[in-house]
């Protein structure tokens, strides 16, 4: 199981660091969901991040200019879109089963949660690459993906193109 310690080691020391729980009481109270705890740990950490010149990760502080629930607002809207629905294997949304857009890529990628069918289901990721259109399934929580993701696996977005040398990120704020 991946851990907080190996996407630090990959990455790099965070500097966001972020304590207060209001942001994540904020969105769960909005979209009627907890997010995962690895995901808001990464999120806290980091804060609004580009890594790899490529992947954008969003903190729902809402003082940030790149803002989580800004961005699931957003794109939630444009999932549920009549000729945009085809793109994903279920809904986008926060019900059971549904696809809750949380990250994107500059390269036409799109990373999901997939809320979990009960209080005993993990959750899991979900990449749609809209140029394809083509989606794919990782059968593992958000910290293992990225894990993956830094160390140039194949989970549909591809970081070996965009860092060569070793992962690093950027802060957006």
């Amino acid at each position: 199981m991946a851990t907080f310690a190996e996407i630090r080691a990959l990455l790099g020391e965070p500097r966001f660091n972020w304590t207060d729980p209001a942001p994540w009481i904020e969105m769960k109270r909005e979209f009627g969901i907890e997010f995962p705890a690895d995901f808001r740990e990464i999120l806290d950490a980091y804060g609004s991040v580009q890594i790899n010149n490529q992947l954008y990760l969003k903190h729902p502080a809402g003082h940030l200019l790149h803002n989580l629930g800004e961005l699931i607002r957003g794109d939630l809207e444009l999932w549920r879109e009549e000729d945009m629905v085809e793109y994903l294997p279920s809904p986008a949304g926060a019900n059971p089963g549904e696809l809750m857009p949380v990250a994107l890529a500059k390269t036409g990628e799109w990373v999901f949660l997939r809320v979990p069918d009960g209080s005993s289901s993990p959750w899991r990721v979900v990449v749609a690459e809209l140029d394809s259109p083509a989606w794919t399934l990782h059968e593992m929580t958000f910290g293992e993906w990225l894990v993956a993701y830094l160390r140039g696996e194949d989970v549909t977005v591809c970081s070996r193109n965009f860092a060569p040398d070793r992962p690093f990120f950027e802060s957006l704020s």
